[in-house]
């Protein structure tokens, strides 16, 4: 990213794929990340008081779900099921495989029951790479979209799913949103990740109500085959709710989540299909980011390694 892209537009409250919960389970998800338990966590980026790493145990992982509780289900209009409620945190099954990116704020320190102190969890993004959902049963994204044909179509690529975006209110600023991307941009060059997909949501489930910006992104966004995904047709909603003609550009652009325009401006693509989301109270459509359609002058913003925030 380049200075004159501000991160900051990127971020709305959340971005989330698609909200698919299987079968809960009693650990809620956890059940990796203790063996680091004691193991200080590495910084993959720090602006003042804020840095970028990922969760290395249990502990760190159940903050971000408490974090996303907060913002989905306290602060938004999400409806939490019964055990999520209980334990007032947001999990599925799939976050003890994921890898788990926070932000945290060492200018405020919680004490733990146990009397230990940690740096406030401000910020989170799930990661689930290619490799580790072959294992695990696939993508969380394949609930809503059909993206078997795109996988299958790029055999040599490794693709990234990114979901369960949230930030306190307080933090929706530039550093923190900046921090996010490098710590993502760090992560995806460490593994050598070659595209990036996730479902971005539009606040409202009234198809009516947000016609036009799903016909602007069904008419004015680019979209080329090869990476072209669709969503399963059990849950689909046509795009194409206006015509072309009809549609004012600039006030649809002005209506969109600034996560979907920020993704837009780096290159991204727009699936074929909207899902209506009734547990989150949301319309999700489908990204998909070749990292090799980023513009090279956004990524100088970070350097192409990632050194920018390095810590």
């Amino acid at each position: 990213m380049s200075a004159a892209l501000d991160p900051s537009r990127f971020m709305p409250a959340h971005f989330m794929p698609s909200r698919f919960m299987p079968a809960l389970r009693s650990y809620s998800g956890l059940r990796h990340r203790d063996p680091g338990a004691g193991r200080a966590p590495e910084s993959l980026g720090r602006i003042g008081s804020l840095e970028v790493r990922l969760a290395v145990t249990a502990k760190d992982v159940r903050r971000a779900q408490r974090l996303r509780y907060e913002v989905f289900y306290e602060e938004m209009s999400a409806i939490p099921a019964a055990a999520a409620r209980l334990a007032r945190r947001d999990f599925d099954a799939f976050d003890g495989f994921c890898d788990h990116l926070l932000v945290v704020d060492h200018d405020e320190i919680r004490t733990t029951a146990r009397g230990k102190k940690r740096p406030k969890v401000v910020g989170t993004y799930r990661l689930l790479r290619q490799e580790v959902a072959a294992r695990h049963g696939g993508f969380y994204t394949q609930s809503e979209f059909d993206i078997a044909p795109l996988i299958a179509r790029h055999p040599h690529r490794r693709f990234l799913e990114l979901g369960r975006s949230c930030v306190l209110p307080s933090y929706r600023n530039k550093r923190t949103v900046e921090l996010l991307w490098h710590g993502i941009w760090t992560y995806v060059r460490r593994h050598g990740i070659d595209v990036m997909f996730g479902c971005a949501s539009l606040e409202g489930t009234d198809p009516q109500a947000l016609a036009r910006p799903l016909a602007f992104l069904h008419h004015f966004v680019p979209v080329t085959p090869e990476w072209q995904a669709a969503a399963l047709p059990r849950h689909a909603l046509s795009m194409d709710m206006l015509p072309r003609e009809a549609v004012d550009a600039k006030a649809a652009l002005g209506e969109l989540p600034p996560l979907i325009k920020g993704y837009l401006r780096l290159g991204a693509q727009i699936g074929r299909g909207a899902v209506v989301d009734r547990q989150f109270g949301t319309t999700d459509v489908l990204i998909v980011l070749p990292v090799e359609a980023i513009n090279p002058r956004y990524l100088g913003h970070f350097g192409m390694n990632g050194e920018r925030h390095a810590a």
